[in-house]
């Protein structure tokens, strides 16, 4: 009680944090990577004394208050701030400016009339508006559009989709629905919004209209704002339907960093980038969708497509026709990444690095700048940390990214653009959607979930115990909880082959899925859940906040100890603490998974058994050099390299099929859901497509990816 008291004084904190910090459970005695944790211990209580709800607070009001979309003023007006705050802490600081091709909307219009009649039935996108919001009104807010979606003018009868998956349009064809040359509208939820677009494309489709059901993150689930955290019946979704699953980042420079000076001959041509859509798309609201959908002729839609609007939803072809108006005004523009560095003391080439990304679609309280808030109080508590003399061992980066909502721009172009570096690194931390409400979640590599469990037993919840007590409460009162309709539980399912708290897998979404899934940097994402309906709205906004997610920002405190614990640790383990006896059993599962669904389809002619002895052997080494990590004395240096070699031998150079730029054989995110991970995704989306051929050569690359890592954990268990 000392040394907390003592700390008290030093650090000015407040009682009420202090208070909290005790509840906390004892310090655990032996952490894996440790030789003796009782030093680290001490480190890591000074560290979570200091990050503050208070400043939390006061953060994310600066960062909220004015609309800073990528590439605007006011968007670079944050970098300064945040460059500001990782000066303050000590960090060498940089802002690196990077060039990508975006857009912004010059004139967006949908009007819908009677087939029958010409009757105008809507004519909007009207503005978003509730009672008394205080930040609804602001000239700079950008209306509803979708980046990376062309300009367009089409006038077409309307067809009702679903979600827009694979298995919706096949629905429609069985039920004699023609796509060709229509307009789709489909609702949000179930697969990333560039995937609808993506398979209206294909199908033949002449544009797309999403909307938001209020079944997914409306009324149907609760009171809506300002009443509650629901979307109102203007909310619209915003959002990038850049085609990310091919690759994300710039859409001219894929693989290689989109640097100011670099010259054009070194881009391609936009109209001929696979990322970027061929059709036009656009978000409403369902106060501006509800004329269109009550107004289709056309069958009945099949039960389960029936949204939460108060009519009976028809699958259209007649009814009403829309006349949808895109003009997108495109340009290379300029964004800011801001960087803040560490230098390690003994390992300086190993980086670890920690991100979120800064830029809104408008305000973005929750996405993305509760996590920006609570990354710069977890880099508050580690300046702390530098003015009383630590120092990490390994270097430390923190991150934050420009227009990842325009596909992952910022922190793709920084990733290729320190390729060679990253080969080194020993991890990377994200955190996007840092708090929406109370409950924590998180994903990563198998290798690391056991870091991030053992992470949390250290943090104190604010509902008393330790974040993973609760956590694990939690997950057994009510299953595995995801968030709903914000990308988290697109971007992650789970596998669970430890009986423990579930982490999810990495799917894609958010800034991790440059360093996992095409360098092979072990990565995590963590946040704190609740119900949100306000997604990439204006309505996601200080005032929502205060209101629903956190009103005194303890739950901000809360991730900024766990995402500063992250930092630290991995900084100044002796061993890197990577588990791949959890990898190995879960690629095992993912294969067995593999070959049941292969029988399914009736492709049983699909050799699995080459792949299935791999993945055992990997386990076996994972066993053997878990020993060797365990009962490390000596200097751990060649052991750390062989651990860390890794996870890059699970790289295929080739990458994957039509998608080169994902390298990852373990996880990529699927090429029809766009969020969620895709396990062994080259067997299994080769399944999926029915192509024998293509399935074997796959398993092959995955075989040959599993054998270099089983002959590196070999090494290291020497």
């Amino acid at each position: 009680m000392f040394f907390r008291s003592a700390l008290l004084s030093t650090v000015g904190l407040s009682l009420s944090a202090f208070l909290l910090l005790a509840q906390a459970p004892t310090e655990p005695q032996h952490v894996f990577g440790y030789r003796d944790f009782s030093a680290q211990a001490k480190i890591d209580q000074q560290f979570l004394a200091v990050p503050s709800a208070k400043l939390a607070g006061e953060e994310l009001k600066t960062l909220t208050a004015a609309p800073h979309i990528a590439a605007s003023k006011e968007d670079y007006d944050t970098a300064v701030y945040v460059a500001g705050k990782f000066k303050a802490a000590g960090l060498e600081t940089s802002i690196v400016p990077y060039k990508a091709w975006l857009n912004l909307p010059k004139e967006i219009s949908v009007t819908a009339t009677d087939d029958a009649t010409g009757k105008t039935l809507m004519h909007g996108p009207t503005r978003e508006h509730v009672e008394g919001d205080p930040y609804q009104d602001d000239p700079r807010v950008t209306p509803g559009f979708n980046g990376s979606s062309p300009s367009g003018d089409v006038t077409a009868e309307v067809v009702y989709a679903n979600y827009g998956r694979p298995e919706d349009f096949d629905r429609l064809a069985a039920l004699h629905i023609d796509v060709k040359g229509k307009l789709v509208i489909v609702r949000y939820g179930a697969n990333f919004r560039g995937v609808k677009v993506y398979v209206a494309q294909q199908r033949g489709a002449a544009g797309v209209i999403i909307y938001s059901d209020p079944a997914d993150d409306g009324y149907y689930r609760g009171d809506k704002y300002p009443n509650g955290p629901y979307r109102p019946d203007t909310g619209v979704q915003r959002g990038s339907v850049q085609y990310m699953f091919k690759y994300p980042g710039d859409a001219t420079t894929p693989g290689i960093a989109s640097t100011p000076e670099l010259p054009a001959s070194k881009r391609i041509d936009p109209a001929t980038a696979a990322s970027m859509p061929r059709i036009p798309s656009t978000p409403l609201s369902y106060h501006d969708a509800a004329p269109i959908l009550e107004n289709l002729g056309g069958p009945s839609a099949p039960r389960e497509w029936q949204g939460a609007l108060p009519f009976n939803y028809h699958l259209g072809g007649t009814g009403v026709k829309v006349h949808m108006l895109l003009k997108q005004d495109y340009a290379m523009r300029t964004i800011w990444d801001v960087i803040g560095k560490i230098p390690g003391t003994e390992l300086p080439d190993e980086w670890v690095v920690a991100g979120n990304h800064r830029d809104a679609w408008v305000y973005g309280a929750v996405d993305p700048n509760s996590g920006t808030a609570a990354m710069l109080e977890s880099v508050h508590g580690i300046g702390e940390l530098l003015h009383q003399g630590w120092k990490p061992k390994r270097t430390v980066i923190f991150a934050s990214w420009d227009a990842e909502e325009e596909g992952l721009i910022g922190s793709t172009e920084w990733a290729e653009d320190h390729a060679n570096q990253l080969a080194h690194a020993v991890a990377y931390f994200n955190t996007d959607v840092g708090v929406s409400g109370p409950s924590f979640e998180s994903a990563a590599v198998p290798s690391l979930k056991q870091f991030v469990r053992d992470v949390t037993k250290e943090v104190p919840s604010p509902k008393g115990g330790s974040v993973y007590e609760q956590w694990k409460a939690e997950q057994a009162a009510n299953g595995s909880r995801h968030h709903v309709n914000n990308g988290f539980n697109e971007r992650h399912g789970h596998a669970n082959v430890d009986n423990d708290v579930e982490i999810g897998d990495l799917g894609s979404g958010s800034d991790y899925t440059p360093f996992i899934q095409h360098l092979g940097v072990p990565s995590t994402d963590i946040g704190s859940d609740g119900p949100y309906g306000v997604y990439h709205s204006v309505f996601d906004n200080y005032a929502w906040f205060i209101k629903n997610a956190d009103p005194t920002f303890v739950y901000e405190q809360q991730q900024a100890r766990v995402f500063g614990l992250e930092v630290l640790h991995m900084a100044d383990t002796d061993v890197l603490p990577y588990d791949y006896v959890t990898y190995g059993k879960e690629i095992e599962a993912y294969i067995e998974a593999a070959k049941k669904k292969a029988a399914d389809a009736q492709l049983s002619s699909i050799d699995f058994s080459e792949a299935t002895a791999a993945a055992q052997k990997f386990t076996s080494a994972a066993e053997a050099a878990y020993s060797r990590q365990t009962a490390e004395s000596g200097n751990p240096t060649h052991l750390n390299s062989e651990l860390r070699q890794v996870e890059g031998d699970l790289l295929s150079s080739a990458g994957l099929p039509n998608r080169p730029w994902f390298k990852h054989t373990i996880y990529a995110p699927g090429e029809y859901t766009g969020y969620a991970a895709v396990v062994i995704p080259g067997v299994n989306e080769a399944i999926d497509a029915k192509d024998v051929s293509r399935a074997q050569t796959q398993m092959a690359t995955l075989t040959a990816a599993l054998t270099r890592a089983t002959s590196t954990l070999e090494s290291a268990a020497k």
